[in-house]
């Protein structure tokens, strides 16, 4: 059988103490597979978030582990999670995280940048990138110059330079209008399809759960 991309067993976080305690996950546990699209629903505060960041490592649970790609996420080091950030996971937000100085291909370029990528080849690989997101035209704008929904594809095409395994997506279409936020959702899933990326992504949005492989609902920090 095919090793999961991502198995995460018993994760439980909780935040704050006394009263005011917050019990964010709770025994949370799934696998996804290789190339699988998995869709994360739930009200606001039923813990979706708090997933995604410790299946990226932003932060780590109380009990329980994450693996990705065979490696445990929870027992790596900072360095280790640099690493796995620089080389394996990649997110894109909600609210985009554009660097405003830079250009549309100058920030598709920044991981490849980090990682010492040659000119040539990391010009190469922006070019392709900017053409899968339909922005090629737009590779000398800045983000100020660019719509929300140009921000986002940007944002999508720069989480895919370094070609990860896993995409993580926090809400990525949060902000966005039905319409532009429905280009971007096809947007993920053909990527998924031809990058041959691994996806898990948090949304409201039934057509995002429409597009998805498969959906996970949570509700008070456990899935239903």
């Amino acid at each position: 059988m095919t090793e999961p991309m991502v198995a995460a067993r018993g994760l439980t976080r909780t935040f704050g103490t006394g009263p005011s305690t917050v019990h964010a996950l709770n025994d949370v546990s799934f696998d996804v597979a290789p190339g699988e699209m998995v869709a994360v629903v739930g009200r606001s505060g039923s813990g979706k978030t708090t997933l995604l960041n410790l299946l990226g490592g932003l932060d780590r649970p109380d009990d329980g582990t994450v693996r990705v790609d065979g490696t445990d996420v929870t027992e790596l080091d900072d360095d280790g999670l640099s690493r796995l950030r620089r080389d394996s996971v990649s997110y894109v937000f909600q609210t985009f995280g554009l660097i405003p100085a830079l250009t549309a291909a100058e920030n598709v370029g920044v991981p490849l940048r980090l990682r010492g990528t040659p000119s040539d080849e990391r010009e190469h690989r922006v070019e392709l990138l900017l053409d899968l997101v339909g922005l090629r035209d737009h590779a000398a704008q800045l983000p100020a110059e660019l719509s929300g929904g140009q921000q986002q594809r940007v944002a999508i095409a720069r989480s895919l330079a370094g070609s990860p395994r896993l995409l993580i997506a926090d809400e990525p279409t949060g902000q966005l209008d039905a319409e532009t936020g429905l280009g971007v959702m096809a947007l993920l899933r053909g990527l998924v399809e031809s990058e041959g990326v691994t996806a898990v992504v948090s949304t409201h949005d039934p057509v995002m759960m429409a597009l998805a492989d498969r959906v996970l609902t949570m509700s008070d920090g456990r899935l239903g």
